[in-house]
């Protein structure tokens, strides 16, 4: 070995030795230096949007991630919101999504240590050839004291977002406040009774995402998802705000949940048995007893024929767990179901079979001790009735009507008067909406209602008379 090369390597080892002897005396710094953990990206919601849409909240799942990890669009770096470890929210433009293909979504963790995760795919499909039109709900969220609307929530199936809007509280008009992401395939929305939390039923994805309010904006702040059963398609929540309930139209079941009184998370509480292709479901507003719409499809809904049931539900006060109290027929393909506010009637919106021009509304008197149903019979609505909604005096109902396959539509709104006694319904007539009305909703001072046109992508807004409870359309917004 030569000289210099000697004096090479006994340098180096005296290095070593040094940075050992420094580290053993707490001088160095390798001991103190805690590197980021590499992160993993497991899911993504929403996984997919249409080409030119909105800008959007994404959702991404994961583990590993801090403060500064920021999620990636494709090439986009989009502003990220750092929720937990486990969970990301990024703000994503309009410009990302502006042409069909797959964008990899990434996490990127700065150093030391950091690095960049795997990358998990996001579909944006294109609207060539396709019917762009989206199926929609809305819902209305209340004050803290109930007692007017404040904020109003449309669902997207198409986009899987949900658009937010804060109402004129002195004339009923929308103003856009944005969209959030919700899961694949967004079908049903609710906002729980305090105002502060919401739920959204992903039809595709088999689950409920979970946002809080903000009070001021009416801005949603995802908050996660929970697993449902299969085809997740209405979601409802007890007045107690303690409990919550699912119709998964795909696994013949109801899931259910209790609600944290803090974050509003939902807790699985496991599923129980409904009919064939649940549709909806509502609570009581004793919150003693749920009710349950079945289809008990035969076939695709343009093929059916049969008629559905009401499945009848009591609820245990402590668990919130229900117990079966049976059926009741209704008729063919039941998409909706309503309990007035005094707990007396129910009110279920059967579509019918593509074939007839006319659906119609089933009544029911409800036993306000076992929770029973007893049939009061029929009235006519127009083509395909979708949603039903009850006035918070309980004096007049409202049936959307979507249109059928057969004969001319008669869509739009069906409006009727509540026999404050018998409950029964009497018809005010049918008011315009746009086209394809799906959906149908009421603030909770009575003095305006929305309806959704998931064909027209719109929503048209009204006044509703406080006598006679005739709605007077004042217009439209567009989602």
């Amino acid at each position: 070995m030569n000289s210099q090369a000697a004096l090479t390597r006994m340098l180096v080892v005296l290095g070593i030795a040094s940075l050992g002897f420094l580290a053993g005396c707490g001088g160095g710094t390798a001991s103190t230096v805690n590197n980021n953990p590499a992160p993993t990206v497991a899911t993504i919601s929403p996984n997919s949007a249409v080409a030119g849409g909105a800008a959007f909240t994404l959702t991404v799942n994961g583990t590993n991630f801090v403060a500064a990890s920021v999620v990636n669009f494709g090439r986009t770096a989009a502003t990220t919101t750092f929720v937990n470890a486990t969970q990301l929210i990024a703000a994503t433009p309009a410009a990302a999504i502006a042409s069909a293909g797959t964008a990899a979504v990434t996490v990127t963790s700065p150093g030391p240590g950091g690095r960049t995760s795997n990358a998990v795919n996001f579909t944006i499909t294109s609207t060539s050839g396709t019917n762009t039109f989206s199926w929609m709900t809305v819902s209305v969220a209340p004050d803290p004291s109930d007692k007017f609307g404040k904020f109003t929530y449309v669902t997207h199936s198409a986009s899987n977002n949900v658009s937010m809007y804060s109402i004129e509280p002195t004339t009923g008009t929308l103003k856009p406040v944005g969209t959030v992401a919700a899961g694949t395939s967004p079908m049903s929305m609710v906002v729980d009774p305090s105002g502060k939390f919401a739920y959204v039923a992903n039809q595709a994805s088999n689950d409920i995402s979970m946002y809080t309010i903000n009070p001021t904006t009416g801005a949603l702040q995802p908050t996660g998802t929970v697993a449902t059963g299969t085809f997740p398609i209405s979601v409802a929540v007890d007045p107690s705000d303690k409990f919550a309930y699912v119709a998964n139209e795909g696994s013949n079941d109801i899931s259910m949940y209790t609600i944290n009184a803090t974050t509003g998370a939902l807790e699985p509480l496991g599923p129980i048995a409904a009919g064939v292709a649940p549709t909806s479901v509502a609570v009581d507003p004793s919150g003693k007893f749920v009710y349950v719409t079945n289809a008990e499809l035969n076939g695709p809904p343009e093929v059916n024929t049969n008629n559905g049931n009401v499945s009848m539900y009591a609820i245990n006060s402590t668990s919130g767990t229900l117990e079966a109290l049976g059926t009741i027929a209704t008729g063919m393909y039941p998409r909706s179901v309503a309990v007035d506010p005094s707990g007396k009637f129910a009110y279920v919106a059967n579509c019918g079979d593509f074939e007839r021009n006319q659906g119609d509304v089933a009544m029911y008197a409800i036993n306000g001790t076992t929770g029973t149903l007893t049939s009061m019979g029929t009235i006519v609505a127009g083509s395909c009735p979708l949603s039903i909604g009850l006035h918070p005096s309980g004096k007049f109902a409202y049936a959307a009507n979507t249109g059928s396959d057969g004969g001319p539509d008669i869509e739009g709104v069906s409006m009727y008067t509540i026999n404050a006694t018998a409950g029964t319904l009497t018809s005010l007539g049918l008011i315009d909406a746009g086209y394809c009305p799906s959906s149908v909703a009421l603030d909770p001072s009575g003095k305006f209602a929305y309806a959704t046109n998931h064909c027209d992508n719109n929503i048209s807004m009204y006044t509703i008379d406080p006598n006679t409870g005739v709605l007077t359309l004042i217009g439209t917004i567009g989602i």
